[in-house]
């Protein structure tokens, strides 16, 4: 990466083009280290909180999210929202509507290697904004923005009438 004149980063270079950076989403978080392996994360607009811990399998005791827990949930959250903002375009109530997410972590290297996500919808299976409601969660940016080795398979319940 390189800086510009005012010290600010504005593209990523690589060997083959130049990717210009998109900063009017940036929000700043800060995260404190409180000992014990647990952190306390604030979202800087708001100020709220999300405690962690690692997980009992890797020298924590399990009695919050993990980092990697974080990342499940910020993948159900994120799909939950971009269908959200779809179907409030065609006043479809998603309300009631789930997504449940099973982490699972590879040993060598440690890191998340599948991420399954059930999504309950309160819709019928013959609901006629069903494609565009799964185009909507299979492409919000933290699933983009995952690495493409993590295997994310995706079941779709539509459990309406």
């Amino acid at each position: 990466m390189f800086s510009n004149a005012l010290g600010g980063i504005n593209a990523i270079y690589s060997c083959r083009r130049v990717v210009p950076l998109y900063d009017g989403g940036m929000v700043k978080s800060t995260t404190e280290y409180m000992g014990g392996l647990h952190c306390e994360a604030v979202h800087g607009p708001s100020g709220n909180r999300i405690a962690t811990d690692a997980p009992a399998d890797n020298h924590g005791k399990g009695e919050a999210f993990s980092p990697t827990d974080l990342v499940g949930a910020a993948l159900a959250a994120c799909m939950s929202t971009i269908m959200g903002i779809a179907a409030e375009r065609h006043h479809i109530d998603l309300k009631g509507m789930t997504l449940e997410v099973t982490k699972h972590m590879n040993a060598d290297p440690r890191r998340i290697g599948r991420l399954e996500v059930v999504i309950t919808l309160p819709l019928p299976a013959d609901n006629p904004w069903k494609g565009m409601l799964e185009q909507a969660a299979l492409n919000c940016p933290v699933k983009k923005s995952l690495h493409p080795d993590i295997d994310i398979p995706i079941t779709w319940i539509w459990a309406g009438q």
